[in-house]
């Protein structure tokens, strides 16, 4: 079996990677929504897998592995592997997860993601809204994250919530030390929140890049005893093209809240000093970002043998991104949480691919389920609907 073509297209506001084969074999990844303008850098990777055979997965990645980054540059590599995964597993007739190793349980817990609802407003009676809502969610999840600080636009929606220049653009851009209100702010926030979910149900957050190391060690005394899952991205995190293990690692041993990070970290090379020095409690590498599936199992791992956990991080807008998580997760060590179930930013994208089962998370679980590939294909005459017209060869 020989690859003879690598596409994308932007399916609605998805970017999807087709690796076609002499075999009439062909394996789909997909990129995030915020990532449509990387479908060009996706096809400048076609010469270099060209006529090479897509299951020998490893002998094509080494080619190119190298020509990624952190996220987003990583992203198109990383489509590219899941896609060949998906042409080997269809090739043998096995899930993904049967090449991998095979699976070591069969459902997954997943926390709310793309099913966070958009709050009214940044006060604490909006964030316990938003959490009474993810509670009553058909899902039945037990396990929810919510964005405060300056992830997402508490700093530029909060009078005087930091001492900095503020930027109300996207990518979390705001960066500085909070001052006494601000901090009292995301504690009474957050307080807020986990008087709505009690006891039974376990709370996340995702809370930068940017808090300063003093910032981070004294929100997350003040957060001690509301017994949260983790903290993320403190201190670095999406778009950040680098790891600051060091500082980490001074937040990490000053508190009993697990600190987490790495969504937008790219190969375990860039894991290494971040795991091997307990930097962290928690690892929450994307396999649409990290180099892969395989990439993501390895670093896994190797936070493992570290006594590290990992929760992996996944918002893509389509629905390939969420088998692929699918298909790794079943076969991650004992560390493994949970990951972020994602969704499709449009809902006609749950008409135009086949082989979801009917109910995707009941009781806050996914099964992992066992067809070949990833599992999922497309039904090619109704998703040509949603081509643009300069990508309507994408299923020729």
């Amino acid at each position: 079996m020989k690859i003879i073509d690598l596409k994308c297209a932007v399916i609605g506001r998805s970017p999807v990677v087709r690796v076609v084969t002499d075999e009439g074999i062909d394996g789909f990844a997909e990129l995030e929504s915020s990532k449509t303008h990387l479908a060009p850098v996706v096809r400048m990777f076609r010469d270099a897998i060209v006529g090479q055979d897509p299951t020998d997965v490893e002998r094509v990645m080494i080619g190119i592995r190298r020509l990624g980054g952190f996220k987003p540059w990583g992203s198109a590599v990383s489509a590219i592997e899941i896609a060949l995964w998906d042409v080997a597993g269809k090739a043998a007739g096995l899930p993904v997860h049967k090449l991998l190793g095979g699976k070591v349980r069969d459902r997954l817990r997943v926390y709310n993601g793309g099913r966070r609802p958009v709050l009214r407003g940044h006060q604490p009676e909006d964030y316990a809204e938003s959490m009474a809502q993810m509670k009553a969610a058909p899902e039945g999840f037990t396990l929810f994250k919510e964005g405060v600080a300056f992830h997402g636009f508490m700093a530029p929606n909060v009078d005087g919530f930091f001492y900095g220049d503020l930027r109300p653009r996207p990518l979390h851009p705001n960066r500085g030390r909070l001052t006494a209100r601000g901090l009292r702010h995301v504690v009474a926030c957050v307080e807020a929140m986990k008087d709505v979910l009690g006891p039974d149900h376990a709370l996340a957050l995702d809370m930068g890049p940017g808090l300063v190391v003093s910032d981070a060690i004294r929100l997350l005394r003040e957060l001690e005893h509301l017994d949260l899952l983790w903290a993320e991205d403190l201190l670095t995190g999406d778009a950040t093209p680098w790891v600051d293990p060091a500082r980490y690692r001074e937040v990490t041993t000053a508190t009993s809240v697990p600190t987490h990070t790495g969504e937008q970290i790219y190969l375990r090379q860039n894991f290494k000093e971040l795991i091997s020095t307990q930097a962290v409690r928690v690892i929450g590498p994307d396999p649409g970002d990290v180099g892969g599936m395989a990439e993501l199992k390895w670093v896994a791992e190797y936070a493992d043998l570290h006594g590290i956990e990992v929760a992996p991080h996944g918002v893509t807008s389509g629905l390939f991104g969420l088998a692929a998580l699918v298909q790794v997760c079943a076969t991650l060590p004992d560390n493994f949480i949970a990951f972020e179930y994602p969704v499709a930013t449009d809902p006609w994208w749950y008409d135009i691919v086949t082989g979801l089962p009917q109910r995707i998370v009941t009781d806050g679980f996914v099964d992992v389920w066992d067809a070949p590939g990833l599992g999922l294909d497309f039904d090619r005459e109704a998703a040509v609907a949603h081509l643009s017209e300069e990508d309507r060869d994408f299923f020729a």
